[in-house]
């Protein structure tokens, strides 16, 4: 199987693209179909302008059954307020558990320590059965709410699965997250059970949640179980019913999912939160099925033969997608812990150690070991990798060729770029097409996504609005407790009505790729010239004195803009007039000589959202006089000591400006 890199362009061997499920999606769409497309181009622009033919070919390509009937996919095309698949009925359990082959492993696990764990298919199977008929038997029942305070580990996937198959509606945060910023995000959803771990392991250390907790039971009233996945001890149950896992999981029973509605509520998922209130996002048992077919499954490439893994936390989306790889039939495969303990090397052993085919982390992962001088060929063989995928953040043209580099020249790089919001990709990997270096190989299917401008004008090759014309399944049914959808309707569709504008600059390229340049609400606009902070970055850490960089542009009423580079230097660099001179030059020659910051500064970090996203906005509106506690939550952050630093420097720069 030989792949070519010409150019900055990767090509796959035809070997490789026509034995991907893309292309065997294709074939089936010309047998069953008569549907024949001479590209990829072809089929995407099928698969937006006709998307009720679309998303029907999707559920009958992965053999989904409804017991009860319906006519069509999409019986009213609008956004917000789409109407998707009425009549039919399915559970996300059901399209997981038909994959079971007993003695094959479903999932694997590896503690931070290196104990590793397999479940096997008929094991997960009798566990999520098991579980489910507990739950049941508690009085859990269709259409309650139950959330996990729980780690990365395959007994959080059972609690999922088991309230999935009874369709109990569930909600996760991860262990690392405070108490007052889990309780902003379950209160609002009034939870009747919550599973949880009093403590987990990081960079070797025990971190005791358990008054955490104590909080958190102390703090949901509508809390009528409380089930522990360890000794919980120390903790009162209060108001609660105490249940152990292990109590929960002793009768076998046979897993039998409630078929329900399309549109039934699967889970709530929750914006950063970084600013304000975390918006609780309620996506529905169908969309998701067939949103995340479409993203694993195909442009995944994806199924029962690979073993898949994405590097994350419980409290990113990410862990959401990577569960959903059990839906192709994959293996899934689970690191646990920090990606650096005991050594930077750690998840390059993990996929050797799991034979993992497909793996993801975020982009700040990738950049990391680049900076770090990681080399992953000399600490693991690799054999079984052929995929890498990134997502969070864009990644630098400089992160591909060091990934081409150093894993070789047949790795398939696919980052792909979505959100939170509908928990899929606007923009996705696919192995039949070339990668070129900088870009996303392609608009996903169904996802009929543009570059606007301000007059809702699409753009080619240039950079404008990340916007969606065209309804999709997975995106929310609604924000729980948000009446009248005002809050729904005022974060995707007031810039233009009826047309989903997610919040990025994009460009889209003559060729069908994009490229990713940045939160549109943090943009910097110099002299009436716009340019997104990834092109900052870009040049800025491509310097080996720079191991990361945040760039804020302050915009003032009746006076001139303030552009601030923060820069986290490297160990053992001074940031010297020198350096900012050689800096200078760079962005002038690089990216724009209207792009020059005003003020470079070192910082002892820069600060990142748990999802791996650089807070840009936050710390602007720091520097534009609002209190830190308004902007900034720190138990949603990765990192929030680094905040202090940026308050007392936000503090000292409004003195001097006022």
């Amino acid at each position: 199987m030989t792949m070519t890199l010409e150019n900055g362009i990767w090509t796959p061997s035809a070997e490789f693209a026509e034995s991907s499920t893309m292309a065997a999606y294709m074939r089936w769409l010309a047998a069953e179909r008569e549907l024949e497309f001479s590209d990829y181009d072809e089929l995407w622009r099928w698969s937006i302008d006709d998307p009720d033919a679309f998303w029907r070919s999707i559920w009958e390509y992965h053999g989904l059954i409804s017991p009860t009937p319906f006519d069509s996919a999409l019986a009213k095309s609008a956004m917000p307020g789409a109407v998707w698949f009425p009549g039919a009925s399915l559970n996300y359990v059901d399209q997981v558990l038909r994959h079971v082959r007993p003695g094959h492993p479903a999932i694997h696990h590896e503690a931070e320590d290196g104990t590793l764990t397999t479940v096997t298919w008929d094991e997960l199977q009798a566990s999520v059965g098991a579980l489910a008929a507990s739950l049941r038997g508690m009085g859990i029942e269709t259409g309650d709410r139950v959330v996990g305070y729980l780690p990365n580990t395959p007994d959080t996937i059972i609690a999922f699965l088991a309230c999935a198959s009874i369709g109990a509606t569930w909600s996760l945060c991860a262990t690392d997250m405070g108490a007052p910023t889990v309780l902003e995000r379950f209160n609002q959803i009034e939870p009747k059970a919550i599973f949880t771990v009093s403590g987990y392991d990081f960079t070797g250390k025990w971190r005791d949640r358990s008054p955490e907790v104590q909080a958190l039971i102390d703090g949901l009233p509508t809390l009528d179980h409380w089930i522990t996945l360890d000794a919980g001890t120390g903790i009162d149950p209060r108001h609660t019913s105490r249940h152990d896992w292990a109590d929960l999981l002793a009768d076998p029973a046979a897993a039998d999912p409630e078929k329900l509605p399309f549109d039934h509520p699967l889970w709530v998922v929750y914006s950063s939160g970084t600013t304000g209130s975390p918006k609780p996002i309620v996506h529905g048992h169908g969309g998701i099925v067939l949103e995340q077919l479409v993203l694993q499954g195909l442009h995944g490439n994806l199924g029962p033969k690979e073993t898949f893994s994405w590097f994350t936390s419980t409290g990113w989306i990410m862990w959401n997608a990577q569960v959903a790889g059990l839906l192709t039939g994959a293996t899934i495969a689970l690191a646990e812990g920090n990606p650096d303990h005991p050594d930077p090397g750690r998840l390059w052993r993990f996929i050797d150690r799991t034979g993992t085919t497909s793996f993801g982390a975020g982009a700040a992962y990738f950049i990391g070991c680049m900076k770090a001088g990681v080399k992953p060929r000399e600490v693991a063989r690799l054999d079984t990798l052929r995929a890498v995928g990134s997502t969070g953040s864009p990644l630098p043209p400089e992160a591909y060729e060091w990934i081409w580099s150093e894993l070789g020249q047949d790795i398939w790089l696919a980052p792909i770029a979505g959100g939170t919001d509908f928990a899929g990709a606007f923009l996705a990997g696919n192995p039949t097409l070339p990668v070129r270096v900088g870009e996303m190989q392609c608009r996903a299917l169904g996802a009929a996504v543009q570059a606007f401008d301000d007059a809702g004008q699409p753009l080619i090759d240039e950079v404008g609005e990340l916007v969606c014309t065209v309804p999709m399944p997975s995106m929310p049914l609604y924000f729980w407790g948000d009446k009248g959808d005002a809050r729904y309707k005022s974060s995707y569709f007031e810039q233009y009505p009826g047309v989903w504008r997610h919040g990025d600059w994009v460009k889209i390229t003559a060729e069908g790729g994009a490229i990713i340049y940045g939160r549109s609400d943090a943009t910097i606009n110099r002299h009436g010239i716009r340019m997104g902070t990834a092109d900052i970055y870009r040049v800025v850490e491509d310097r080996d004195q720079v191991a990361d960089s945040l760039v804020v542009d302050l915009e003032y009423l009746g006076r001139d803009s303030c552009m601030i580079l923060f820069l986290k230097l490297a160990e053992g660099t001074k940031l010297t007039d020198d350096l900012r001179a050689e800096i200078v030059a760079d962005l002038k020659s690089r990216a724009s000589p209207r792009h020059v910051p005003d003020r470079i500064e070192a910082a002892p970090d820069i600060p990142y959202t748990l999802t791996g996203k650089k807070m840009e906005v936050p710390i602007k509106k720091r520097l534009l006089g609002q209190p830190m506690e308004k902007v900034a939550t720190p138990d949603a952050m990765a990192n929030p000591t680094c905040l202090d630093w940026y308050d007392a420097y936000a503090s000292r720069f409004l003195e001097t400006a006022a």
